[in-house]
């Protein structure tokens, strides 16, 4: 994939004249995440958008750049998410937030990945989670969650923003939870240099480790994601609370195979008997690891008192890609619809206290993951300045995808055929897919100028914030 983006390219769209389509809310459709009243004892849901005090009107009016002005007219004109009962409900616990290897639904086994499965189904449960595949492969997949934009197809995208001198990535969990003073370290069980990592996650906010700076684990191919857990946990229990790690596993990458895959070699014995390909029972076997690296994290959380104040969030970088399309369909369980359902996923998002699945019927994807993280814990955002959108909040999903096919409860449109298919028994007003491929368009458009203006430096983003402890966050 990077070969071919490199020799060939993709056309970026043109950036949209000023006032040329502005977004509007997409038509209503199946989002069941909000009941009318709160349940009793619980805290009345927060109201207002989840917007920033941004004088957009005076930066327009003193900005002679055609393109930030541009930029201006379209972030104050889009249309914000609403807060709602989940706003504020993570606020002061800890966040574990991982970016799983190839991670997908077929890692999700309640046999041989019984943590993965019970975390799964057990915290908030999304039915219609999309882990679109991005140009550069892995490193896009992280920049899609970390960030809430989508990347540019020329370059990968955290070169753009790598080093102490790069482009602001002001959002990111990283950066905001440093902010109020949670400790905050990334770690890959992998070399720092690979894709810029070491250049690149300390703009996300973070204190980054890996094989080759600080993070003692074995170097077979691939890494153990139980030793990096085994290393890093015991750390941040000891350590400050609340706290925040950012993890980017190995152990689930490819090739698949009882040869040349240490993970899959280790648990081989344990899917001797799986009636599967060795392809599929590889896979399987190497993602064993990050279930046992998972069930020994929450076994540490609970010995420590800190399973009730813990957050897991755990997506994929993209499919497994490196995959006989055969391979898929044992999973898939018959044919893989290779336009859409190869990216329909599994997202992880739970914590200790939560005594009941919280299921999530609307149509999601990795770019929302941020601004669902930044609402849930309660921290202020604009979500305006983001292409993801908060899952929880009570507005339709959209999932798109790198041709810029999309996805809504009213139905699907698909660039490689150019067709738009409503969905069974969908009302689609007149117009509407053409309306939705605009504002993807400029969603592609405005995601890229972010990065290539450096645009939430130019805006008064960083006012001083004071160290927020859990005592000051309700004894949370």
């Amino acid at each position: 994939l990077d070969i071919e983006q490199t020799l060939f390219g993709l056309e970026e769209p043109s950036r949209p004249d000023p006032g040329e389509g502005s977004v509007s809310t997409l038509a209503p459709g199946n989002v069941s995440v909000q009941p009318e009243e709160p349940e009793e004892g619980k805290t009345p849901a927060a109201s207002g958008p989840n917007v920033m005090d941004i004088d957009f009107d005076a930066l327009i009016a003193n900005e002679t750049d055609s393109t930030l002005k541009d930029m201006h007219e379209y972030f104050r004109d889009r249309t914000p998410t609403e807060k709602n009962q989940y706003t504020g409900m993570f606020q002061g616990k800890n966040l574990l937030l991982f970016t799983g290897e190839a991670f997908w639904i077929g890692a999700v086994n309640e046999q041989y990945t019984p943590t993965l499965y019970k975390l799964a189904h057990s915290g908030f449960v999304f039915e219609n989670f999309y882990n679109p595949l991005w140009y550069y492969s892995t490193v896009d997949g992280e920049y899609a969650a970390t960030t809430g934009l989508i990347p540019t197809n020329q370059v990968n995208a955290s070169q753009r923003y790598a080093g102490k001198n790069g482009v602001s990535m002001y959002f990111s969990m990283g950066n905001q939870l440093r902010a109020l003073g949670y400790p905050t370290l990334a770690y890959h069980n992998n070399t720092a240099n690979y894709y810029d990592r070491n250049l690149s996650h300390p703009n996300l906010g973070y204190d980054f480790y890996a094989c080759d700076t600080g993070l003692d684990v074995a170097m077979t191919w691939p890494q153990s994601d139980l030793e990096m857990m085994q290393r890093t946990i015991p750390k941040a229990l000891a350590g400050e609370k609340p706290f925040h790690n950012y993890y980017m596993t190995v152990s689930g990458h490819m090739n698949y195979n009882f040869t040349g895959n240490a993970m899959s070699i280790k648990h081989q014995a344990e899917v001797a008997e799986l009636d599967m390909s060795e392809e599929a029972a590889a896979y399987l076997a190497c993602n064993m690891e990050l279930d046992q690296a998972l069930a020994y994290t929450l076994e540490e959380l609970k010995k420590a008192g800190e399973l009730e104040n813990t957050v897991i969030c755990l997506s994929g970088d993209h499919y497994p890609y490196g995959m006989d399309p055969a391979t898929w369909d044992e999973f898939y369980g018959g044919p893989m619809d290779t336009d859409f359902e190869v990216y329909h996923s599994t997202l992880i998002l739970w914590s200790g206290d939560m005594t009941e699945p919280v299921v999530i019927e609307k149509p999601c994807e990795s770019l929302d993951i941020l601004p669902t993280l930044l609402n849930l814990f309660g921290l202020e955002y604009d979500s305006r300045l983001l292409a993801g959108r908060g899952i929880l909040a009570d507005e339709p999903g959209l999932v798109i995808f790198s041709n810029r096919s999309f996805l809504t409860d009213l139905g699907r449109y698909n660039a490689r055929t150019d067709t738009f298919a409503p969905s069974e028994g969908a009302a689609v007003p007149d117009g509407y897919a053409v309306e939705v491929y605009q504002q993807v368009r400029d969603l592609f458009a405005y995601s890229v100028a972010v990065l290539d203006e450096d645009y939430y430096s130019r805006l008064d983003l960083y006012p001083g914030r004071a160290r927020v402890s859990r005592s000051d966050m309700g004894g949370m």
